[in-house]
């Protein structure tokens, strides 16, 4: 038997090989584009929604927190700048979002089924309402994990003693306290929420049933790396950031998102053809 540090080396080559392939690629780029088109509508409906539900500010902050965890502190504050602050649920937004997060999941589709030996793919009508299903699902996780940051940071910022009462280095302090609590809860509720989304995606989107044994530890394990992507991506994107603004200007934003999309789609393929490695699906699935 191989040693166990041989055979981790042997499958982080081969997905490596599998990421270095061009149709890989083409996928990634793919899903990147309509991440682009489809992200911001995103935005305005979960902002629109949570407000609609939890009020104003709590929504606004609970936003922040959100945008702070997944994006660069630049990125960040430009979105959280061109975001409308005022109005009702966008109804354009989510005819829009409908629209284009559907092409998402197209790509996807085809990609995980060649992963898993998936000859045929779904008609365009059936890959439709596929991807309307997962776009609730998944925006319905989003909003249980935004709606839990927001109650929590609520419950934080309500002091046992009025804040008149305490020194401005003591309320400083406890605001940051708060901000830090909150920030936590969000990571420890977006963990699952990730995992769960990406469970859906890798057997649900496939035109046809992946075994649960193997989509399960996938989802774990893509949904901890993406977790670890984040504090790597702090690190090394405020220079990265720099060249970008240099090279592209008034697109750099544009560009980092699909950049940012591009790496996560690689990381979720990669992923699926690990669970898949050694195993296919001959006949497809039939109803939807």
């Amino acid at each position: 038997m191989r040693p166990a540090g041989t055979r981790v080396f042997q499958g982080l080559a081969l997905s490596l090989r599998y990421c270095m392939e061009t149709e890989v690629h083409v996928y990634a780029f793919s899903v990147a584009a309509n991440v682009l088109l489809s992200f911001f509508p995103f935005l305005i409906v979960m902002l629109s929604v949570t407000r609609a539900i939890l009020g104003e500010r709590i929504a606004t902050v609970a936003l922040d927190l959100a945008l702070k965890d997944y994006f660069p502190d630049t990125f960040e504050q430009f979105l959280y700048r061109n975001l409308p602050r005022t109005g009702p649920v966008q109804l354009v937004s989510i005819l829009l979002l409908l629209f284009t997060a559907n092409g998402v999941f197209e790509p996807l589709e085809v990609a995980l089924n060649r992963i898993w030996g998936i000859k045929k793919n779904r008609s365009f009508f059936r890959n439709q309402l596929i991807s309307l299903g997962l776009i609730f699902a998944c925006g319905s996780l989003g909003m249980i994990s935004l709606a839990l940051t927001a109650l929590n940071q609520q419950s934080l910022a309500m002091p046992a003693v009025p804040s008149g009462m305490l020194p401005p280095m003591a309320v400083t302090a406890s605001a940051q306290m708060a901000t830090a609590m909150a920030l936590f809860f969000f990571k420890l509720a977006a963990i699952p929420v990730s995992i769960t989304v990406l469970f859906l995606i890798y057997r649900y989107l496939p035109n046809g049933r992946p075994p649960l044994g193997r989509v399960v530890p996938a989802a774990i394990l893509v949904g901890l790396l993406m977790e670890l992507l984040k504090y790597v991506n702090t690190l090394i994107w405020p220079n990265f950031q720099q060249k970008i603004a240099r090279e592209y200007g008034v697109f750099q934003y544009s560009v980092t998102l699909i950049l940012l999309s591009f790496v996560a789609s690689m990381v979720v393929l990669a992923g699926a053809e690990w669970s898949a490695r050694g195993h296919s699906i001959e006949e497809p699935q039939t109803g939807v």
